[in-house]
Order: structure tokens, then C-alpha cells, then sequence
């Protein structure tokens, strides 16, 4: 029996928006919100950690959690971190990464038709309802910081039976490639939720990494092992270094940013930010080459097809349309966040259906047989329609996952979810940065995707 909240939530959804009394053959901004606070305090998640990091900033410190968003239900949704703030200056040794403890955050966005006559027709006020941190419950591989100027980078609340991953950049074994799943560093920009609602699966650029964790208790239950073209032989504490020293493998900070679920809870794939190192060397069409990894959830068997970028420096987020179309977020680094203006925020549809397998192809030969892609929205045109002006788009939208229905003009509009990764320069400890977690609802209609069907995905499970 549904609950008499989430009864009323879905009777408010279907509200006709009085201020959107007309259906446009175009995606809209439906809402905005920001996040900068929990029950917990200013820029203070709910995981109970406290003290502080290597760097200073607080253990518990709430940011940066646009890096990937994953839906659940009503207006409930999972958003991940990436590896900590290490924009802060600390040690470049270890490129400023500290032992913050990767974790993802479960927020209720409070998603309410606006009915005060003007602004956007739908207001969201997020609220942070759980935090939880990412373990194993073997032991991980850290680093003791020797030579580096820096101690242990193991968690002082590692225990038995619970290691915790970090984001600090020297907890790996140098004995072994980047995708040893012993390692403890993990650089997490993608969460998808499984059908049954039990687990999530999380991508990484450190190995890079594709892992099956517990929901409910952070617990890692599954490691995909990934060809081996995708990690690198010689690791660094520090990228730079390590795309120095390696002819083959991902661009360290640009491993698998993307991941996708399809909506029958099959299929995982996932999508590499930038070219590998050997698809750069190429040149050429080469190094505008991305692959993208399917992987049959049940088996393990993994498919590659080639995508080439048309404006953005790189690819951030994966969504799946249906079971074989899929939504691409490609973007450059400018606009707030940067000191500078957006320029490249756009959402392409592409369709692997009858796409050539390039598993076994070099980087030239494989841009022969990119997937063809249309544009489906350009976030940059939408929001300097709505009001923002380039200056004050987030530099690093990456986040992207569809919600609930709603109903605006008497027609039903899907909502497509975006936020952003500011890199942990928010206002907080006496520092502002004005960079603040962002949330962004479009909609659309079914009339908007050229002929493509939107298909959910399907729920079968615990989705509370």
C-alpha cells in the first residue's frame, strides 16, 4: 500500500502548472535547488565522521556531490562525490588528495508545483536524508605515505571486517596495474541503482573501476574486471606522472566518467572522459575517440563501441533512453567553477543498435564505425533563456539521471535530472567560493525525442 505522503506527492505532480499553460515541442527548466546543508549542519553531511582531513576540511564535509546522480523513486534520488576536496592546496605529491572516505548521499528533493504565479514552474528543496560510506570487508591496499611528507593513508576508523575507499591518490599497489580491486583509492563519478533497489554500481577514473556495492550498508559485493586496455602498468601518486610513464590505458583524472543501467536492469555501460592514451598518440580521428563498454550484468560479457566528440573536451555522464539508445552529456570545463563563461553543455541521443563491436580495434581504424548521435538538448541555450547568464553556469554539470512524471499544460512531461560537480569549492570554513551543489529539472515530452521511446527502468525491489 502507498503511503499517504508519497500519495500526496504524486496527486501535487499531477497538478497542472497554471504558469505553463501552453505545450512547446522543446525541452524546458522545470526547477532549480541547491544543497548546502543537512540536519547535521552548514556543509555537513550525515555520515557521522569527525575531525578533520589530512588537509584540514572536516571528514564530513557535504560538497561535490554532483558527480553522478542515480534515481530511486517518488522524487528520491542517490548522489555520489568523486574523490574529496583536493582542490584545496595540501601536497602535490599526492596532487592534493586527502583520505576523505568515498561515500554517496541519499537526497529527498521535495519536488512541489509552484503556484505563486511566477519563477519556474516547479520548485525543489533537497534535503540530505542518509550518507553512506563505501567499504570492503577485506583488506585494502593503502599508502604509507613515506617519501611523500604525508603519513598512512589508511582511515583512522578502519576496523575488522570494514575498509573503507578513499580518494587519496597513493593508496594502490605499485607491483600491480591500475585496475588491482586491492587498491584502496577510488575516484567514484558515476551511480546507477540496480532494479531490485538492493545495490548500486559505481564507476571510477583511478583503475578504472566498475563495482557492485550493498545500498544499505556501503559494502562492496562485486568487482567487474575490465580489458586490460584500460588500466595503466605505471602508477603515480601524481596524474601527470602517470600519463607520462604509460604508452597505453586511461588519462588518469579521465578514466570512466559515464555509466548507464538500461531501464530491464541487464546491461551496465559505461564511458571513458577522454581517449585512452594509446587513441591519443594516433592522432588523427583517434583523439577524439571515447569507447563505450557494455556489460552484460549476469555474464560479465563486454561489448566496446566508439563515440567521437563533436564540441565538448569530454563526455561526463551516461543515461540509458531505453535498452539500446542512450543519452550522452558532453561538455568543456568553463563556466562557474572556472571564472569563466559556459560555452559546451550539451545532451546527445545516440543508438548502439547495429553499432560495430571495436573491441579489437586501434583508435583510427575504430573512429571508421562511431556511433551516429543527434542533439538533444543544449543546456547552455536553456538555462541563458531562463535567466542565468554564462558566468553562472556550473563549469562541470555531470550528473544525470530521468525522475518521476509530471504534468505541466495538461500534458505528461518526463523530467530529466542534471547536477554539478564543484569540486568541493563551496562557502564554507570561512572561505567562499559561491559554487554551491546544483540540481537542474528539465522536462520533455515524448513528441521531443525524434521518434525514440522512453522507457523507465523497471522496479522490482526495495526502492524506499
Amino acid at each position: 500500500m502507498k503511503s499517504s505522503s508519497s500519495l500526496l506527492l504524486r496527486a501535487l505532480i499531477l497538478i497542472t502548472v497554471a504558469s505553463a499553460d501552453r505545450a512547446e515541442s522543446q525541452v524546458n527548466l522545470l526547477a532549480k535547488g541547491t544543497l548546502t546543508a543537512s540536519s547535521a549542519g552548514s556543509y555537513a553531511d550525515l555520515s557521522g565522521l569527525t575531525g578533520t582531513l589530512e588537509n584540514g576540511v572536516s571528514a564530513n564535509l557535504l560538497g561535490g556531490l554532483g558527480s553522478g546522480i542515480a534515481y530511486v523513486s517518488s522524487d528520491r534520488f542517490l548522489a555520489v562525490p568523486d574523490r574529496g576536496p583536493n582542490a584545496v592546496s595540501y601536497n602535490a605529491a599526492i596532487d592534493d588528495t586527502a583520505s576523505y572516505i568515498d561515500r554517496f548521499q541519499t537526497i529527498k528533493m521535495n519536488l512541489q508545483p509552484n503556484t505563486t504565479g511566477s519563477g519556474l514552474p516547479f520548485t525543489i528543496a533537497p534535503t540530505l536524508e542518509k550518507t553512506t560510506l563505501l567499504s570492503n570487508p577485506s583488506a585494502l591496499v593503502y599508502g604509507s605515505g613515506a617519501g611523500l611528507g604525508v603519513g598512512s593513508g589508511a582511515p583512522s576508523v578502519n576496523y575488522v571486517g570494514q575498509y573503507f575507499f578513499t580518494g587519496r591518490s597513493d593508496n594502490f599497489d605499485p607491483n600491480q596495474n591500475s585496475g588491482d580491486p586491492t587498491d584502496a583509492r577510488l575516484d567514484p563519478e558515476s551511480i546507477r541503482l540496480a532494479n531490485d533497489g538492493m545495490s548500486v554500481f559505481i564507476s571510477d577514473e583511478y583503475g578504472p573501476y566498475v563495482y557492485q556495492f550493498d545500498r544499505f550498508k556501503g559494502t562492496r559485493i562485486r568487482t567487474f574486471a575490465l580489458p586490460s586496455k584500460y588500466y595503466v602498468s605505471n602508477l603515480s601518486p601524481v596524474g601527470a606522472t602517470e600519463i607520462a610513464n604509460n604508452t597505453s590505458g586511461r588519462t588518469a583524472n579521465k578514466g570512466l566518467e559515464g555509466l548507464a543501467i538500461t531501464p530491464d536492469g541487464k546491461t551496465l555501460a559505461t564511458i571513458i572522459q577522454a581517449p585512452y592514451i594509446q587513441d591519443a598518440n594516433q592522432g588523427g580521428a583517434a583523439a577524439n575517440l571515447l569507447r563505450i563498454l557494455t556489460i552484460d550484468i549476469t555474464s560479465g560479457v563486454m561489448h566496446e563501441y566508439a563515440y567521437s566528440l563533436t564540441t565538448g573536451s569530454g563526455v561526463s555522464e551516461l543515461l540509458a533512453l531505453n535498452n539500446h539508445e542512450f543519452i550522452v552529456d558532453e561538455r568543456d570545463g568553463k563556466g562557474l567553477g572556472d571564472g569563466s563563461k559556459a560555452k559546451i553543455k550539451q545532451l546527445f541521443k545516440i543508438d548502439l543498435t547495429g553499432a560495430t563491436d571495436v573491441s579489437n580495434m586501434d583508435g583510427l581504424t575504430a573512429a571508421n564505425h562511431e556511433v551516429s548521435k543527434t542533439l538533444f538538448l543544449d543546456i547552455v541555450n536553456v538555462l541563458t533563456a531562463s535567466g542565468f547568464t554564462t558566468g553562472t553556469i556550473p563549469a562541470k554539470i555531470e550528473g544525470m539521471a530521468f525522475g518521476p512524471d509530471v504534468t505541466v499544460g495538461g500534458v505528461t512531461t518526463h523530467t530529466i535530472w542534471v547536477a554539478n560537480d564543484n569540486d568541493f569549492l563551496q562557502d564554507y570554513g570561512g572561505v567562499t567560493n559561491s559554487n554551491p551543489n546544483q540540481f537542474f529539472v528539465f522536462g520533455f515530452k515524448d513528441s521531443d525525442l525524434g521518434g525514440s521511446v522512453f522507457v523507465p527502468q523497471a522496479r522490482n525491489g526495495y526502492l524506499n
